[in-house]
């Protein structure tokens, strides 16, 4: 992205520091400079390489045949710039011209062709025809460039950030051209992308709530950190690597492309599509502990499926925040009391069918109750729960701990 202006105007102000941009190259003038001055001239005739031009009463210039991309028709007028006197002839010039027609219509924001003259220590200077230009390091490239030297003699695509003709003052950028290419590449690439699209892509960068994809073309795509796993992740980074090449859907396109959204967790089964077999209600599980609030606690029971262990149903015993009785990371047994694969909703007990706590001595004095009483045939029901309570009082005998 662009600096903000401040920054920029900073940026700028720091790179013309000790600089007069007037005195960038600045070399002996001619006798007589009136190169800036256009003149309307009149074809004559054709001497060879010579084309004879009439300027003003009795005046007679003279240009090159080469200038011309067309040979000349007599008697056709054009304007051309004057670049001295010789042999009684004024010397013109139709590439001058059109240099400086080039140069009264510019105006910041104007792209031009500009030739990298030389190199200080604020960045880079340059030609824009005869006229001198500065072009700010922080200008020259997207990115830092070290190596600014390997840029003299070249001509380059620039942006006027500023004109003063008085002055003879020029700011160019070439970074907002290379920003006006890549954003238009940029577009076009995302017009090639389509929401639910699979492709692939390398993380470029890695933050806390996301990674960073480059899909290629210029894009790049956000993989939010709550659409990598159907588990619950709290840093990208514990997941995926700087530089992994991932395979991805598209979720949202934004914005002509600036803002892409990714998935992988998309692509994966969903661990809710076959919740009901995996844990129906009554079902004893071991989960942990994955996040503790007042009103309960979460617990895994598998990746993406997290159950709600509610304050109410953590023991026998009024319990007032579940962090009194559970810590994070702690594994504990629970009893699946209601699924609502819908809402993607486990609810969970600690408590068994009888009130007591799963693996406390009397959830297992219950489970033994229970299963006598579900034997059909076998004498005196008293008789049978006087010698299960004998049963299970000769167990805490044995066993007073």
């Amino acid at each position: 992205m662009p600096p903000p202006p401040d920054e920029l105007d900073r940026e700028i102000n720091d790179a013309l520091s000790g600089i007069n941009l007037q005195d960038l190259g600045k070399q002996e003038e001619s006798e007589e400079n009136d190169g800036e001055r256009l003149w309307t001239g009149t074809i004559q005739g054709i001497n060879g390489n010579d084309v004879i031009v009439d300027i003003g009463p009795r005046t007679q210039g003279v240009v090159s045949r080469s200038e011309f991309e067309e040979d000349p028709v007599v008697g056709s007028s054009m304007r051309f710039a004057l670049h001295g006197r010789e042999d009684g002839l004024w010397l013109l010039s139709l590439t001058g011209a059109k240099e400086v027609a080039a140069w009264n219509e510019l105006e910041p924001g104007s792209h031009v062709r500009a030739r990298v003259s030389g190199q200080n220590k604020g960045g880079l200077e340059l030609l824009i025809g005869k006229h001198r230009a500065f072009m700010p390091a922080s200008q020259v490239t997207i990115g830092h460039e070290e190596d600014l030297a390997r840029f003299i003699g070249q001509t380059m695509l620039a942006e006027v950030m500023e004109i003063d003709r008085d002055k003879d003052r020029v700011l160019l950028s070439r970074r907002k051209v290379l920003e006006t290419e890549r954003r238009a590449a940029q577009a076009e690439a995302a017009g090639s992308l389509q929401i639910g699209t699979i492709t692939k892509g390398k993380v470029s960068r890695l933050e806390p709530f996301g990674a960073f994809v480059d899909l290629g073309n210029g894009l790049e795509g956000l993989l939010h950190v709550s659409n990598i796993s159907h588990k619950r992740i709290e840093d990208a980074s514990t997941e995926l690597e700087q530089g992994q090449e991932v395979e991805v859907k598209i979720l949202e396109i934004k914005d002509g492309g600036k803002r892409i959204g990714l998935g992988i967790k998309q692509l994966l089964p969903d661990p809710w599509d076959d919740v009901h077999e995996r844990f129906p209600a009554d079902r004893e599980v071991t989960g942990k502990v994955t996040r503790l609030a007042d009103f309960g606690a979460f617990i895994e029971l598998a990746p993406g499926l997290d159950g709600l262990l509610h304050v109410s149903q953590l023991g026998k015993d009024r319990v007032r925040r579940a962090g009194d009785v559970l810590s994070m990371g702690e594994e504990v047994t629970v009893r699946v009391s209601g699924v609502d694969s819908a809402a993607k909703r486990i609810s969970l007990t600690r408590l068994d069918s009888r009130g007591a706590v799963l693996g406390s001595e009397d959830a297992v004095d219950s489970d033994v109750i229970d299963k006598n009483l579900a034997r059909p045939g076998e004498g005196n029901l008293g008789t049978n729960l006087g010698n299960l309570f004998r049963d299970a009082l000769k167990k805490k005998q044995d066993d007073p701990d």
